[in-house]
């Protein structure tokens, strides 16, 4: 990615939207709506001076929710280019007209500009690429397995932000049930602090203990309405200290998850959601089993499958490698619901295919492989480019040629065709390109004739 973004001949339009299409193969008109960041990327060194003053946090959509980022942002470490964004709408200054300007005041490059506007582009290609990837199916529509509901349940992509050295619990197995709680913790302790000072203050203004105002209120020798609520925050403060003692310890008996499940096919080879199978969820299934094995050996994983799709030149080894180095147990079994015991921890009841009984098992963690889709700009990109898309939503290509869409000189690759892996994606991403080079190297007409679709 670094090589793209140095190329001289690659002009990268990040954080960008297509607005217009016009033309046809080979003289293509795009215009495309440069988004305002608010921050010059000329001027912008990426040193993170900003981020680290800026006193707003919000949900971080990149770690799946699990985490805070600053209304200040890269989304990822590795993004280019490598600069800074304001995330307008939860910014004080420009989404709640407050002053702040913090960002602005420490960075030394002087990048950070309120004033900067979205702005057109129009550019001239011969040729288009869609490679608009795909998201993750919404597993809370499916209310048997209690995704949205108990709070152990996670879909796979918010496992791997946990097993990730840079998510929000820098790799290690903490379940969302204990980030939670943390989260409670400190909001309490923000409270314990306020209400203590608000106490202090009145103890030092009068001389007297709060106990004393407290227990003359509760016998009623004293009405007047500043003992009365000076004892109503009194109480309040000994409840928020007791729920906070109570949390620490509930805190500090919790452990990592020991023993996760993966239940396949969410959302996806069902009649109620999609048909298709989504190509890549059983080995990944198998990967983050591995590594959480790697990260922690007493980790142990089941994986309940209809049957793991091993499809790739060494994956049926990798598989049975996952079983023998990482004890990866493999279940036969469609798994019926998901419910939860008195302490959070997820119960998975199943019919075993095998033995044809019905079972249930407590885990720590359950992990949810949740159906690929097509992302929510494919039927919108459709329209302006006038392409066909396919009885599942995703761009609808020739089936001996699988590049191509149904307008001479729009192409296709990865996720945006269909499901499937990183190492298919990258294949026909260089197919795509050798494409679309091909139509802007060849003399205007010859393109056209050779470009087909079925």
């Amino acid at each position: 990615m670094l090589d793209v973004g140095r190329h001289p001949r690659i002009n990268l339009l990040a954080y960008s939207e297509l607005e217009e299409v016009s033309g046809e193969m080979g003289a293509f008109r795009v215009k495309v709506r440069r988004k305002a960041r608010y921050v010059n990327e000329n001027l912008c060194t990426g040193c993170g001076s900003c981020a680290e003053k800026c006193p707003t946090l919000v949900v971080d959509l990149y770690n799946a929710g699990l985490g805070k980022r600053k209304a200040i942002y890269k989304y990822f470490p590795q993004g280019i280019p490598s600069v800074f964004t304001i995330d307008a709408g939860k910014c004080r200054q420009l989404g709640e007209g407050k002053k702040c300007g913090v960002c602005a005041k420490v960075c030394q490059a002087k990048a950070v500009d309120f004033e900067q506007k979205d702005r057109m582009v129009e550019l001239e290609v011969g040729a288009v690429i869609l490679a608009t990837g795909y998201e993750v199916f919404d597993p809370s529509g499916i209310p048997e397995y209690g995704y949205d509901r108990i709070a152990n349940v996670v879909t796979a992509l918010e496992f791997e932000r946990l097993l990730s050295a840079s998510g929000p619990t820098a790799g290690h197995l903490d379940r969302p049930s204990e980030l939670a709680l943390e989260a409670d913790i400190e909001e309490l302790e923000k409270d314990v602090k306020k209400l203590g000072r608000q106490v202090k203050a009145l103890e030092d203004k009068h001389g007297k203990s709060s106990t004393q105002i407290l227990d003359r209120v509760k016998s009623g020798t004293l009405t007047d309405q500043e003992s009365l609520a000076w004892a109503a925050t009194a109480e309040k403060l000994a409840e928020a200290e007791a729920d906070l003692e109570k949390k620490k310890q509930k805190k500090a008996a919790a452990g990592t998850a020991k023993k996760l499940a993966f239940i396949q096919c969410v959302g996806s080879r069902d009649f109620r959601y999609n048909r298709f199978c989504s190509s890549y969820c059983c080995m990944h299934s198998v990967k983050e089993a591995m590594i959480a094995h790697e990260h922690d050996n007493e980790v142990s994983s089941s994986i309940f499958c209809m049957d793991l799709r091993a499809v790739g030149r060494g994956f049926e080894e990798y598989k049975l490698r996952g079983g023998k180095q990482a004890g990866i147990r493999y279940v036969r079994g469609r798994v019926a619901e998901i419910t939860e015991d008195s302490a959070g921890n997820p119960i998975v009841w199943y019919e075993s295919t095998t033995s044809r009984q019905v079972l249930h098992e407590t885990f720590d963690m359950v992990i949810l492989a949740t159906a690929c889709v097509p992302s929510a700009s494919t039927a919108e990109l459709a329209r302006l480019f006038g392409v066909e898309v396919d009885e599942n939503g995703f761009f609808r290509t020739d089936p001996l040629l699988p590049l191509n869409t149904t307008r001479p000189g729009i192409f296709v690759c990865g996720c945006a065709q269909g499901p499937m892996d990183i190492p298919e994606s990258v294949a026909q991403a260089s197919s795509a390109a050798a494409s679309a080079a091909e139509v802007v190297a060849s003399p205007p007409g010859e393109a056209a004739q050779a470009y087909r679709y079925a």
